[in-house]
């Protein structure tokens, strides 16, 4: 294979990773509620050292256990066992397949714990295979990708995704005060990172579309 083909083929494989990396434009409005997405999975209740017992047992029982994958996935994650936790996540995914809540609920759940192992990119696209499903316009997406997006240094895209949450809540999304009440499961960190997004917006706020 000659300098010329070697070239064209590393263009075309970076130009597949930039598209791969790349989101769809924001709505303008994002009204939907996602409550099957958006929740803990929890197969069996607590995580003490007797809740992860009875957890590790039942998936060893049942690999194919889509919620307590992801349960015991989140578990090693936390804990810092990350491979262990990319894999059981990967395997709900794929055996959630023929069920697309469920499969939404471990795919946003998954990227949180990626995103809370410093794994952003990652978080991101997984993220990403959740935008245009259904609900086509969930309400956490603007905030949540605008968080991701910030930390990865695009920041045009996270104001351009505030925006949306922007239009759809004026009265809402222009006060960092209210923050705590409109994410309250994310850390006080990470809604500091929202309100360096929410000044950013706020000193040059993108029109639409």
């Amino acid at each position: 294979m000659g300098f010329r083909t070697w070239l064209c083929l590393g263009s075309l494989l970076l130009a597949a990773a930039a598209q791969a990396q790349s989101l769809p434009a924001p709505r303008e409005f994002y009204f939907d509620e996602d409550r099957y997405t958006t929740r803990p999975i929890v197969a069996v209740p607590g995580e003490g050292g007797g809740g992860v017992e009875r957890l590790a047992a039942r998936v060893q029982r049942r690999p194919e256990d889509v919620e307590a994958s992801a349960q015991l996935a989140h578990v090693a994650m936390r804990s810092g066992r990350t491979e262990l936790g990319h894999s059981l996540y990967q395997g709900a995914q794929r055996n959630a397949a023929n069920n697309t809540r469920l499969q939404r609920a471990v795919t946003w759940n998954y990227a949180w714990d990626l995103y809370r192992a410093g794994e952003v990119q990652q978080a991101l696209e997984q993220w990403r295979t959740l935008i245009g499903g259904w609900p086509k316009a969930p309400s956490w997406q603007p905030p949540t990708l605008a968080l991701a997006l910030w930390r990865l240094g695009r920041q045009r895209e996270a104001v351009a995704w505030y925006a949306a949450a922007v239009r759809t809540e004026p009265t809402l999304w222009t006060d960092a005060a209210n923050f705590p009440r409109l994410l309250p499961d994310w850390d006080e960190a990470d809604r500091a990172v929202l309100a360096e997004v929410l000044e950013a917006w706020r000193a040059d706020p993108p029109s639409w579309p």
